[in-house]
């Protein structure tokens, strides 16, 4: 019996197969993830959000901003950090910059942190989706040098010696595709929810600082966010030390 219809995969092209199985599960993988995270955070914002509206004022939300998870609660917690009033440290040298200065960074700063966490394993997705058919591509140009080969050395070239090996080749490069594929449409989707929470947390921003405007991006300082910037200090501390 040929060794080619014995064999019809080689070792690259096992090793190839494999790499895009393991690309296979891992694109799945981070859908399973990215897909909770997604689905946990809009649940944490829509809660905050139902509860900070229904707030007095700005001032008798503030204690959300530090019960409440979610990044719209971050987004609110830096931001009364940057208006709250401390009478006590009138000479920190954070006190005496401007209070819309300092508010609008704050803001600006929290919402590009959040990208930056929701924006975690997007680029393994793209990667994945862009070099999967080619990896692919590479095991079947592989496969179809090692199957000439062996036809050369059979000295033989009849349809099922040559249509074997070459139709194994094939193989890679159709699995590469069916990697890719998922890869692209999860890292769209994913691509898309991002805009869609960053816009959201824009739109909060904006309205949060024309509250704070309407306070003359003042508020008083709540105990919670007392202990911590307490805390905060303290840890800077021993940071130091």
């Amino acid at each position: 019996m040929n060794l080619l219809t014995e064999s019809p995969f080689t070792s690259v092209e096992h090793s190839v197969i494999w790499l895009l199985i393991l690309f296979s599960v891992a694109t799945w993988g981070l859908a399973l993830l990215k897909g909770l995270q997604f689905a946990r955070l809009k649940g944490q914002d829509r809660k905050f959000h139902k509860q900070f509206w229904a707030a007095s004022s700005l001032d008798s939300a503030a204690h959300l901003a530090q019960e409440q998870p979610g990044a719209a609660a971050r987004v609110a917690q830096s931001g009364y950090a940057a208006i709250q009033v401390n009478d006590q440290a009138q000479t920190d040298l954070s006190q005496s910059i401007n209070h819309q200065d300092r508010l609008e960074r704050a803001l600006r700063q929290q919402i590009v942190r959040e990208r930056r966490s929701l924006e975690t394993g997007l680029a393994v997705l793209a990667s994945i989706g862009s070099t999967s058919p080619f990896i692919g591509l590479f095991g079947t140009v592989w496969g179809i040098m090692s199957a000439l080969k062996g036809i050369s050395a059979a000295g033989s070239a009849s349809l099922e010696t040559v249509a074997g090996p070459i139709g194994a080749a094939l193989v890679a490069t159709g699995v590469g595709i069916a990697v890719a594929v998922p890869a692209v449409l999860v890292y769209n989707y994913f691509l898309r929810r991002l805009k869609l929470t960053a816009a959201d947390l824009d739109d909060f921003a904006h309205d949060f600082y024309s509250l704070a405007q309407k306070h003359s991006f003042r508020v008083l300082q709540h105990p919670a966010l007392t202990r911590s910037g307490a805390a905060a200090s303290g840890h800077k501390v021993k940071e130091a030390s």
